[in-house]
């Protein structure tokens, strides 16, 4: 095998993972061609430096991709209108991201005319998965090298004694090493102390948050912010338009400030194991929450429920990296159809990580304020509802009386 390989595309972030990664693959593949690939779905200063790192670890060349845009708008906003949120905690950070990236990894390994992809994702995650199942939707017939499913490194501090041993400068050390994932949308950390459910995350430690402050350290005083939506989408923040990239930063500035969005959750991962993790999701927390309040006044109650129970398999979908499939397109087409009504401004109240309604509008708006008074009104017979209760009571009325039947004859 490895005098096939000549040239492999690696996705690469120039963390532990993917920094070994090159040196072992050009050890393992007859001193093959290394051509790197970082997807910017907004890691910030993590990118700094990345192209010289690359090329002195032995990389001919690396791509930066700058996929934001896409990311928030084809993937992220999507995600948010079908209300997906992975068993009810998860807001989807990483696993929305993998596809984009693996999408242009794909594309770049068959212009490049590579021989395989390779990524570096544990055989024990769910980014194997997403990784690969979105390189056979573009590349079906590229091979796919995985590692951490066949090197003799057997855990995270064999990898930094392997770094040490070929000179390759690493950005974290053994005390601080957990595993983390940033993107515009969120931040995630896992591994060491946070292995064990039974131990509180160090939330005011100074570091440990990124993205924000611990809602103890957050402000006494509120912070309002008000996001209006056109068919489901946000398109501004306290009346000033913004693309969507500039709205999740924005969002996650007052977000962050405010101790908004820290989760702390054991989740199910897809291949078969509990795993636990803390993420930082502050803008991403104030949209839902916002786009929630607003589905409340332009959806009917059908509509909604039918909504709501397909947005848990939208969840499993994207968690699960199937998101190149004809079920999510159906399924997001569905949700398009919902989101027509979608529109108007939702007032948020932020305070020390609490998110309080403050009121919501839209010119689609379904609450009639006449029908639903508790004062007097001139379009609500209440007498009405007499010959519905006895309609929609009918079988526990029979029931009962079947019952009465059954025990006097006993």
């Amino acid at each position: 095998m490895a005098k096939e390989i000549k040239k492999v595309v690696l996705a690469y972030s120039g963390g532990l993972d993917t920094s070994i990664i090159i040196p072992w693959l050009k050890e393992n593949y007859n001193n093959c061609e290394v051509i790197a690939v970082s997807g910017d779905v907004g890691q910030g200063t993590e990118l700094d430096g990345l192209e010289e790192k690359a090329i002195k670890t032995g990389a001919s060349k690396l791509y930066i991709e700058d996929l934001k845009k896409e990311f928030i708008e084809d993937y992220v906003f999507p995600t948010v209108q079908a209300g997906a949120v992975y068993e009810n905690r998860y807001l989807l950070g990483t696993s929305f991201a993998r596809p984009i990236i693996a999408k242009r990894i794909a594309e770049i390994a068959i212009k490049e005319g590579a021989d395989a992809i390779c990524h570096g994702c544990t055989g024990k995650g769910n980014d194997q998965v997403r990784f690969e199942l979105a390189i056979k939707a573009f590349a079906p017939d590229m091979e796919i090298i995985a590692p951490w499913r066949i090197w003799d490194l057997k855990s995270r501090e064999q990898e930094i004694e392997y770094a040490e041993a070929h000179n390759i400068p690493l950005k974290i050390n053994r005390e601080t090493n957990y595993s983390k994932d940033k993107n515009l949308w969120h931040l995630s950390h896992e591994g060491l102390d946070l292995e064990d459910p039974a131990n509180e995350p160090q939330y005011e430690k100074p570091g440990f948050l990124e993205m924000g402050v611990s809602p103890i350290d957050a402000p006494d005083k509120p912070t309002y912010v008000t996001i209006h939506f056109e068919k489901g989408v946000p398109t501004a923040v306290d009346d000033v338009e913004m693309n969507g990239v500039d709205l999740v930063a924005k969002l996650n500035e007052l977000g962050g400030a405010n101790g908004i969005g820290i989760a702390d959750l054991v989740e199910n991962r897809l291949v078969g194991m509990k795993s636990r993790g803390v993420y930082e999701t502050p803008g991403g927390t104030i949209l839902y929450h916002a786009h929630d309040v607003l589905e409340t006044i332009t959806l009917d109650k059908e509509t909604a429920r039918v909504k709501q129970y397909l947005s848990i398999k939208f969840a499993d979908i994207v968690y699960n990296g199937q998101w190149f499939t004809p079920l999510r397109e159906a399924m997001s087409a569905f949700v398009t159809e919902t989101q027509k009504t979608v529109t108007g401004d939702v007032r948020l109240k932020l305070y020390k990580g609490n998110i309080i309604n403050a009121g919501v509008t839209s010119p689609y708006t379904l609450y009639d304020e006449e029908v639903a008074t508790f004062d007097e009104d001139n379009v609500y017979n209440q007498a009405d509802s007499a010959g519905f209760i006895n309609l929609f009571g009918l079988p526990i009325k029979v029931r009962a009386k079947l019952e009465q039947k059954r025990r006097s004859k006993e």
